[in-house]
């Protein structure tokens, strides 16, 4: 089966958007599509390249304009941006982005309320159990007032949430215990997928909407840190001129400011996502490549670690678990590159850098996973050990298919859509399996 065109590709990207829309009638979509080839065709005709053409046709039609507005902000194509927005006629109104703005604030109001009695009223462990419970609602009330997602979706995602937070804090864990652990951990992972459902505003099954939320995730993780290190400077300033006057600012930022201030970046963070996307969309391409060279030199050291610490069984627990943490940086990586990168451009060198990086992700998953079945085979089994080894035993599926996939890529035997399709399909695998260690490893385990 031949590879769609270029042309074609844009066409059905912008058919899938219209047709998610809520104030498109389904049995209007063919129309309209029929509507925008014979405006592209025209516009062919005239002398217009197939990119040109396209987003031409697609500025022309008057009464999608508020749909091809919100398709630009979905998507990260500079060219779409430049001939599609006009930021000087605002579809949404001169007070929405205002009325955004305010209710991000509140949101973040409440998160931090809800940090501050938590901290206050719960003991350390419960508190650092529930902190995801805490401030991601609040995110996920601003997705649902942003996206509009049915209200049986919004109901499910409640339920679902509930239900993690239920098993998080009623389960009998041992205290300290390693299923207790691997609950908290992995409730975050759970919690994550109801958010990036609400952002997708119910339309999971949409592999673009997945990867939009790839994006959404990458560059909240930059703003958020962005906000941090500038926040982080201007309390050490704050603390620097109030000790000449002996003024102690230690427990005013105990009680109140990490509590208000930390979770409200966030929130304030996922706010600047959505309304500033241009000035991340020029970090993320930089961003990637930077640390793409960088982190494919920290898994050859780490290869070189693993194979020289002598006896598979002798392996360090910590070392494992570096490894593992190594291996989730690097798949965030990945997704995020994938997410940023235009899938019309030819491969290029880049590309090439980033199978080198999967290959090095295999080995080094390779060797961690028979480190872990040797010590399970020696010592027996445990919570940390299964929860590990399941980690990796998906990592390695992950990455053997997406190696495969960008092999092919850089080959010229198969398009980019292939590689992105699959890691939206395969994401939801992890979220399952988070979800089966919250539920399943306290009774498999007695909740030791």
């Amino acid at each position: 089966m031949d590879e769609p065109t270029a042309l074609e590709t844009q066409v059905e990207r912008w058919q899938d958007y219209v047709r998610r829309h809520r104030a498109i009638a389904p049995a209007d979509v063919d129309e309209m599509t029929d509507h925008l080839r014979e405006r592209i065709a025209d516009l062919q005709d005239a002398g217009l390249d197939d990119d040109e053409a396209f987003l031409v046709a697609v500025k022309r039609m008057g009464r999608l304009d508020a749909v091809s507005h919100e398709f630009a902000q979905a998507h990260s194509e500079r060219l779409w941006k430049q001939l599609v927005l006009v930021p000087e006629e605002p579809i949404d109104g001169p007070g929405t982005r205002t009325r955004e703005l305010g209710v991000v604030l509140a949101l973040a109001v409440g998160a931090g309320t809800a940090v501050k009695i938590a901290a206050e009223t719960l003991a350390d462990v419960t508190f650092v159990a529930n902190v995801a419970f805490l401030v991601l609602p609040f995110l996920l009330g601003y997705l649902v007032w942003k996206r509009r997602p049915a209200p049986g979706v919004v109901v499910t995602l409640a339920a679902v949430l509930a239900a993690c937070c239920a098993v998080v804090n009623l389960y009998p864990f041992d205290d300290g215990g390693s299923t207790m652990l691997l609950a908290v951990v992995h409730a975050p992972v759970v919690v994550w997928a109801v958010v990036g459902v609400a952002y997708a505003g119910g339309l999971w099954r949409s592999a673009d909407r997945r990867m939009d939320f790839v994006r959404f995730t990458g560059e909240l993780a930059i703003y958020f840190a962005l906000l941090a290190l500038g926040g982080g400077v201007l309390i050490a300033l704050t603390f620097g001129l109030l000790s000449v006057v002996d003024v102690d600012l230690e427990p005013a930022m105990e009680g109140w400011i990490m509590p208000f201030c930390v979770p409200g970046a966030f929130l304030v963070a996922a706010w600047l996502v959505e309304a500033k996307q241009e000035v991340v969309e020029n970090i993320a391409p930089v961003l990637t490549k930077v640390f793409t060279p960088l982190t494919t030199v920290m898994l050859v050291v780490s290869f070189g670690v693993l194979v020289a610490s002598g006896g598979l069984t002798t392996v360090d627990r910590e070392l494992l678990i570096l490894l593992d943490a190594v291996l989730v940086l690097v798949l965030a990586l990945l997704l995020y590159s994938i997410s940023a990168r235009d899938p019309l451009t030819r491969p290029g060198l880049f590309d090439a850098l980033q199978l080198v990086l999967v290959c090095a992700a295999l080995a080094v998953d390779a060797l961690a996973l028979t480190a872990m079945l040797t010590r399970i085979a020696e010592f027996g089994a445990s919570p940390n050990k299964v929860a590990a080894l399941g980690l990796n035993l998906l990592l390695l599926v992950h990455l053997v298919r997406t190696g495969w996939l960008l092999l092919g890529f850089c080959r010229h035997r198969r398009g980019f859509r292939a590689l992105e399709r699959w890691q939206t399909t395969y994401l939801p695998v992890y979220a399952v399996w988070a979800a089966f260690v919250v539920v399943a490893f306290g009774p498999l385990f007695a909740f030791a």
